[in-house]
């Protein structure tokens, strides 16, 4: 098998460990709420503390890449996002709860920046787009994920012992996977952000990836919540279930959609997708009304990071470990307001008013994008 076939495999099942990690996570958010006994407010604080720590991690994350080869920060971190997953199963404390989830956010964000800059120097091995598809094994990863904590919660299997599956199986698999990943990928130029006025073509994407983030950061840690107290279903997770197959089989797709429509239209058409599903998700709150809508809002959010960050790698300014990080740093805020702000509205008006936020912020991705592409028209 030749090398780049053999760093496309060792990568996608990085991207894939990881979505199953995060979605374990997003899954036992519930079983978190009622453990502790939080209200939605409370809930809402405590997932600020994820985009916080996030945030710290980022200028973290794009020294690592600039510094060493992307590979080395790539298995450092998912080792310790590993360990810290299995670390918040065992929390009994808020103290301790909070400091699993900051490490947990924390080295996630150094895997993902990790992660999609070696995506993007493999790109430019291949003629067709690849970038997508490491998405779509990211969702994959996560809808393995989800139904496996679906699995979990109608066999009464406790968090504790779910979570340590989890991490001792994706640990033993990334580690074996390490020696087929990129070498020698780092970047000699393009490796310092340069402060001062934003750059236009960053700002641009940065805000469409900040919106990106407040619609699919608020699915993944809401979904249940909403299926749980809005749908009144016990097993809580289909919604999550749903939500990340629609994206998962969406993004195997979305290089291809991209490239038939053109990327601005893709954008368009991901913006309506959400709108309609938000909406008849929370217009009609029922099982498979609520299953539909949230099937729409999966196959809008699907394309939304892979592109953006594909266009992002294209910068001229900056090198694309170092334009990822920058980018990631508007996803990050996005994260940031957009968890912590439903539950802070769902506290004042109800989950389903709450929802309303989504179809605000998918919407956004219609003006923006425009925005981006009549600048980098006038550019060319």
């Amino acid at each position: 098998m030749e090398t780049r076939a053999k760093q496309r495999i060792a990568l996608s099942v990085y991207f894939f460990l990881s979505g199953i990690c995060f979605s374990t996570w997003a899954s036992r958010i519930p079983t978190i709420k009622s453990f502790f006994n939080l209200n939605d407010a409370e809930l809402g604080t405590i997932l600020l503390t994820m985009p916080i720590s996030s945030i710290i991690g980022l200028p973290i994350s794009g020294w690592l890449v600039s510094k060493y080869d992307s590979r080395i920060p790539l298995v450092v971190s998912f080792v310790f996002f590993s360990f810290s997953l299995a670390l918040i199963g065992y929390a009994t404390t808020s103290f301790m709860l909070v400091l699993a989830i900051c490490m947990f956010s924390f080295f996630m964000r150094i895997l993902n920046i990790s992660m999609n800059t070696q995506s993007i120097t493999l790109q430019n091995k291949f003629e067709k787009r690849i970038v997508g598809a490491f998405h779509g094994l990211w969702s994959t990863g996560g809808l393995i994920g989800v139904a496996f904590s679906t699995l979990m919660v109608k066999n009464d299997v406790s968090m504790q012992t779910h979570l340590l599956i989890i991490s001792i199986f994706t640990l033993i698999v990334s580690v074996v996977c390490y020696k087929f990943t990129i070498k020698n990928d780092k970047s000699t130029s393009g490796n310092k952000l340069i402060l001062g006025k934003p750059d236009t073509f960053i700002l641009y994407l940065g805000v469409i990836i900040f919106f990106a983030a407040m619609c699919e950061g608020g699915m993944f840690d809401w979904s249940g919540v909403y299926f749980k107290e809005v749908v009144k279903e016990d097993v809580f997770t289909y919604g999550y279930l749903t939500f990340m197959a629609t994206m998962a089989f969406s993004r195997f797709f979305s290089d291809r959609v991209a490239q038939k429509i053109g990327v601005q239209k893709t954008y368009i058409l991901s913006a309506l997708l959400i709108a309609l599903g938000v909406s008849i998700a929370v217009i009609f709150p029922f099982f498979w009304s609520a299953l539909f809508g949230f099937c729409l809002v999966g196959f809008g959010t699907a394309p939304i990071f892979p592109m953006t960050f594909s266009l992002a790698g294209t910068s001229k300014k900056y090198s694309p470990g170092m334009a990822i990080s920058i980018i990631s740093t508007y996803a990050t805020v996005g994260f940031l307001l957009g968890p912590p702000f439903i539950g802070y509205l769902s506290h004042a008006f109800g989950l389903q008013r709450a929802f309303f936020v989504f179809v605000i912020a998918g919407l956004m991705f219609i003006p923006f994008s425009y925005a981006f592409f009549r600048y980098q028209s006038k550019q060319a």
